[in-house]
């Protein structure tokens, strides 16, 4: 076959280190479609995208051409890298070191959309922790403890 075909969406979860509650509204669209460009530019086309104080979730088709490591650490990097030109605010701003990928079946991608859109009414009820403790175990990936909360 001449051609290579992928279909590979994830659910990309993480935090900010130390889970500071440092994202504000101000930057949250910006940094959103700063994040869908860095996606953009890896082959790894965005599909939804939201955040909260704390962590960010972004559910995107990923590149068959890029490692998955590869692309979160660009994510991760670049974003950061925009935070901190854009305001002083965000000097000491870091992603956690951690992450949480998560494969999304074609039958599940609007499921996840609708998730992610909802995100700050569903942190009204459950912390970051609570919540990704959740995903590790539905997806057969255990949290340890002593590595998940940098």
């Amino acid at each position: 076959m001449a051609q290579s075909l992928a279909n590979i969406v994830v659910h990309l979860v993480f935090s900010t280190k130390g889970r500071r509650q440092l994202l504000r509204d101000d930057e949250r669209d910006e940094l959103h479609a700063y994040i869908t460009g860095i996606l953009k530019n890896l082959d790894s086309p965005l599909i939804e995208i939201n955040s909260v104080r704390d962590h960010a979730h972004i559910l995107f088709a990923q590149s068959k051409n890029h490692a998955p490591a590869k692309i979160v650490e660009q994510v991760k990097s670049a974003s950061t890298c925009w935070l901190k030109e854009r305001s002083p605010y965000y000097s000491d701003f870091a992603w956690q070191a951690g992450y949480g990928e998560f494969s999304v079946s074609p039958m599940h991608v609007e499921p996840v959309r609708e998730y992610i859109r909802y995100q700050p009414e569903h942190h009204n009820q459950e912390d970051f922790q609570t919540e990704f403790r959740r995903f590790c175990e539905k997806n057969g990936k255990p949290v340890d403890e002593r590595y998940a909360w940098d």
